[in-house]
């Protein structure tokens, strides 16, 4: 006959062999490391997902959008132009160009939904939005690109650009931040403050797919050593993709190819965008709207380990300032259109 089960309140049923404390911690131990495991997996997963789907920096062959509210967009349709000035106007119209956000053109409350309007273009075209930031406080030093904001308005103004440019994510994006702003730091005497301001535009800025490029002056500006020395004592270098040369400039594509490699290699390595909308001609020594330039080199013509690719970021046909017969510096100017692409169209 078998034995009577055991009642509630039995020992059988109210005994209870409990664990080592040591074997308990070690549980919870290990339970953790799981949940963290699976959420770092997770993290991966999503950063592959997207490079997958394109998370990667310019290269060659990279084409950037065509902006419509450029100024030689505008120019073109001007009823009151030359033919060759409406022909030279519709000519750079038609090319990938960077579009430069000012806060005299773009202001707080506006530049967010510039930059939207820009993705949607890029979108639209495949391409690549190219932006370059120029609004830092002092900007240019009082020269013909005087400027700027204060500082406070400075991290409004590209906080609310950085916000578009995370809404836009899915568009791979080049900020060419703040042309100048590093070379002319000696000139200025405010490196400490530059580097500070810069800081928060990259905090504001940096995101998947956004590649920033520094200032890095050009080839017949700074030596390689000098410009090395300058962007290092930023501390922000390990922060950004690489600088930009050649920026509003004309030097030769060569030489300023020779001298993007010249920089990595100073600054211990890393990368470079090279300005070639008016490289054509190369230099005469001029540098403020100099007579006898050319376009240069397409966007996405060339590149290496050092330099991703060249683009156009100045907007041939804009003037440098007012000299050499010029207006004041971003305002379109027809006769240099006509003459930047007179070997083109």
């Amino acid at each position: 006959m078998p034995s009577a089960p055991a009642s509630p309140s039995s020992p059988a049923r109210t005994r209870r062999r409990r664990m080592p404390r040591a074997l308990v911690i070690a549980m919870i131990v290990v339970a953790a490391l799981v949940v963290v495991g699976a959420v770092v997996a997770a993290s991966i997963g999503v950063s592959s997902a997207l490079r997958s789907l394109g998370a990667q920096p310019p290269a060659v062959g990279t084409r950037i959008v065509v902006p419509a509210e450029a100024p030689a967009a505008t120019a073109s349709e001007d009823a009151s132009a030359t033919a060759d000035e409406r022909a030279a106007a519709a000519y750079l119209a038609a090319q990938p160009t960077a579009f430069w956000l000012t806060p005299e053109k773009e202001p707080i409350g506006e530049v967010g939904a510039r930059v939207a309007h820009l993705a949607s273009q890029a979108r639209e075209q495949d391409a690549t939005l190219a932006i370059v930031v120029y609004g830092l406080p002092g900007r240019d030093c009082g020269n013909h690109s005087a400027g700027g904001l204060d500082e406070a308005d400075y991290a409004t103004w590209t906080a609310e650009i950085g916000q578009a440019l995370q809404v836009a994510r899915d568009v791979r994006q080049i900020v060419i931040l703040e042309p100048d702003s590093l070379a002319l730091s000696d000139e200025c005497g405010n490196l400490a403050d530059r580097s500070r301001q810069l800081g928060g535009a990259i905090d504001a800025l940096a995101g998947t797919d956004t590649w920033i490029y520094l200032d890095g002056g050009h080839s017949t500006w700074h030596t390689a050593a000098k410009m090395a020395e300058i962007i290092r004592a930023t501390g922000l270098y390990d922060r950004v993709r690489g600088f930009s040369t050649n920026v509003s400039n004309y030097n030769a594509a060569s030489a300023e190819f020779d001298y993007a490699h010249a920089l990595a290699s100073a600054l211990g390595g890393g990368h470079a965008i090279i300005d070639t909308s008016r490289s054509g001609a190369g230099t005469n020594g001029e540098w403020c709207n100099p007579e006898g330039r050319l376009v240069g080199e397409p966007g996405g013509t060339f590149g290496d380990e050092v330099v991703d690719t060249n683009l156009w970021i100045k907007p041939p046909g804009e003037s440098d300032g007012e000299c050499n017969g010029g207006p004041a510096a971003g305002v379109w100017w027809p006769q240099a259109a006509v003459e930047l692409t007179r070997e083109v169209r």
